[in-house]
């Protein structure tokens, strides 16, 4: 019954015996549950591992078992912290899977790979984006890592904005929390939400990414040169793959107007970020990419959990990290 906290069925019948008789030694179990010593000794041993298994307060040298409503929050607790590493390893697996497939797209040749077109330059990327707005029919998705926009860009694309709202078509748009600090890419995006459009933003973002109608994506191939070169992926397979990553983001995201809420240890998202890609190695400069940050706020933001940190250098403040719980201990 209780294997899927990770109690196997021996360990859970002697788990249940030593509640039932607690006065009994291992041989007594072993002959009440019908096994062997060295079945109840092994089984023992993983209660003990689960922390189910303690030293008596009234007999030295005698073992008990906790009280199933402590042990049962135990093994949930237990639970909980391997679902949300797991999540957390899924996450990064989707994101670095996004940029796999966009990579390994544009080192093979068109004509070899279906599902798959190649877009060279700028030209052929504001071309191939232009038809696909024009042929929308029902839903747009968009991941925007650049941060600020320009005014310009802004004046650009407004017209093709208002179009398709006007048509009926559901924008949702992925931003990064730092546009909060840009006064005018704010009143862009509050003149989208009036229109009907849906902007959330994230600390940070895997790559730009635009996917129609959940049947065609345009992703660039370096997303540190976006206008370089892209690809425009139909493959069933591999679009299921990044309407599942956009999801998974867009529901961790917060509305423009939501303040970003610490989390149980006092970062925000944003602090957040910058402890994982300090941990992951990051530069200065990258950390500012990835947040959509000048290199100045990414070293400002640095030093200040530096300083939180009490450390003097990063590699003490990775340790500290580790220490305090702002990162995991592998």
């Amino acid at each position: 019954m209780l294997s899927e906290l990770g109690l196997d069925a021996m360990s859970e019948a002697v788990y249940r015996g030593m509640l039932a008789h607690p006065q009994e030694g291992v041989a007594s179990l072993a002959e009440r549950l019908a096994t062997t010593e060295t079945a109840v000794r092994q089984a023992l041993d993983t209660l003990s591992e689960l922390s189910l298994l303690r030293q008596s307060g009234e007999q030295e040298g005698r073992l008990r078992v906790v009280s199933p409503d402590i042990g049962m929050e135990i093994l949930m607790a237990r639970q909980q912290a391997e679902l949300a590493a797991q999540q957390m390893r899924i996450e990064a697996s989707r994101a670095a899977a996004a940029q796999l497939i966009a990579e390994y797209a544009d080192l093979r040749p068109a004509s070899t790979h279906p599902g798959v077109e190649q877009l060279i330059d700028i030209d052929q990327i504001r071309d191939c984006l232009a038809r696909l707005t024009r042929e929308v029919q029902e839903e747009v998705m968009t991941f925007a890592p650049a941060g600020a926009q320009k005014l310009e860009h802004i004046e650009a694309a407004q017209p093709l904005d208002r179009d398709l709202l006007e048509r009926g078509i559901r924008m949702r748009t992925v931003y990064l929390d730092s546009i909060r600090n840009s006064p005018h890419t704010v009143t862009y995006v509050n003149w989208l939400a009036e229109l009907g459009g849906q902007v959330r933003t994230v600390p940070s973002l895997p790559t730009r990414m635009i996917v129609v109608d959940r049947t065609t994506a345009v992703i660039p191939v370096n997303s540190d040169d976006t206008a370089a070169a892209a690809v425009v992926l139909t493959g069933q397979g591999t679009l299921t793959a990044l309407c599942a990553l956009f999801e998974h983001i867009w529901d961790a995201a917060r509305p423009l107007g939501n303040k970003a809420d610490t989390n149980d240890l006092g970062l925000s998202p944003q602090e957040q970020s910058v402890i994982d890609l300090l941990a992951k190695g990051c530069t200065d400069e990258a950390i500012a990419n990835r947040l959509g940050v000048s290199p100045r706020t990414a070293r400002r933001l640095a030093s200040d959990l530096m300083e939180r940190l009490g450390a003097r250098s990063r590699f003490e403040a990775g340790v500290r990290s580790v220490q305090q719980g702002w990162l995991p201990a592998h």
